[in-house]
């Protein structure tokens, strides 16, 4: 059966935890792996441009032994032709597909009608590469036992994702978002369920401070995203207080990292001093999407 990952639910939290292990492994010696996708062939749709997603699985792809081939702007067949078309054809050529779009109904076509796994590299709803990518950093920097990751901002596709991985792997997880940007609603009862197995503990607030306050690992992502530059004005107003700066970092612990998946706008959601500081991982989390992407792409060739 071919397996995809659109979501963060398509993967069992063993398997999670299987691929993190493996992602590990793989930066640690990444010789020993150089020859496993030989001949293979990955193609990457880009509807929305991206400097790390791009990089990490072209890269990912080469060391693993394989082609990555990429499709973006004006090369891309879907929106012009039937999705269900370009997922047959791709399947004809390729032996694994990722897409980066902006609706995630479309990597969810690609995955119905494609007979080679589906790797959703972001869509509005979900970004489970980057959730993979930064649990891995989690358990690197601090464990998966006992540890609560705070996400400060908007509930977007990563909070989404990582929301999920969280309770999947057993962290705590507290969400601190405006009213109307809280995570969505489905995936959060997605999440309590994951969390009610793993026995850890989710939090919902509209209090940034309240979220925050003795977490492990701080966690914020852009306020405005692509495709949303209309809405500037309007979140601006509405996020203010929501920018992880040093006066909200010191109501974490004293050792507590700062993640963001990037790229950042200093001075709006997160400080040019938070950010640069000696407890920011997200030059290590950018990393590791190349590591968790590899040991994702292992995963579903069966490799």
């Amino acid at each position: 059966m071919v397996r995809h990952l659109v979501g963060m639910g398509d993967l069992s939290p063993s398997e999670v935890g299987k691929i993190i292990d493996l992602a590990i492994k793989l930066k640690v010696n990444p010789e020993k792996y150089y020859h496993l996708l030989d001949h293979k062939s990955l193609v990457m749709l880009f509807e929305k441009s991206s400097t790390r997603t791009r990089l990490s699985f072209e890269i990912g792809m080469t060391q693993l032994g394989g082609h990555a081939v990429n499709f973006t702007g004006s090369q891309l067949s879907v929106g012009k032709e039937d999705v269900a078309d370009t997922a047959r054809t791709i399947s004809a050529y390729a032996d694994i597909l990722m897409a980066r779009v902006y609706k995630h109904k479309t990597v969810e076509d690609l995955a119905k009608f494609a007979s080679i796994p589906v790797i959703n590299a972001l869509s509005d709803l979900e970004h489970p590469c980057q959730a993979l990518a930064d649990i891995q950093t989690i358990k690197e920097r601090k464990g998966w036992k006992g540890v609560k990751v705070a996400y400060v901002g908007d509930g977007n596709n990563v909070c989404n994702s990582l929301m999920l991985a969280c309770a999947m792997v057993g962290l705590e997880f507290a969400a601190g978002t405006p009213k109307a940007y809280m995570p969505d609603a489905e995936l959060i009862k997605k999440a309590e369920k994951y969390a009610h197995s793993s026995k850890s503990k989710l939090v919902f607030t509209n209090s940034a401070k309240e979220a925050v306050k003795d977490a492990d690992v701080v966690y914020t992502d852009v306020w405005i995203s692509m495709g949303e530059e209309h809405l500037k004005e309007q979140k601006m107003l509405e996020f203010g207080e929501f920018q992880v700066d040093e006066k909200l970092m010191a109501h974490a612990r004293k050792d507590a990292v700062f993640m963001h998946c990037l790229p950042a706008k200093k001075g709006y959601e997160v400080t040019e001093g938070v950010i640069e500081g000696k407890n920011s991982a997200v030059f290590q989390q950018a990393e590791n999407r190349m590591h968790a992407q590899k040991a994702l792409m292992l995963f579903l060739l069966g490799k």
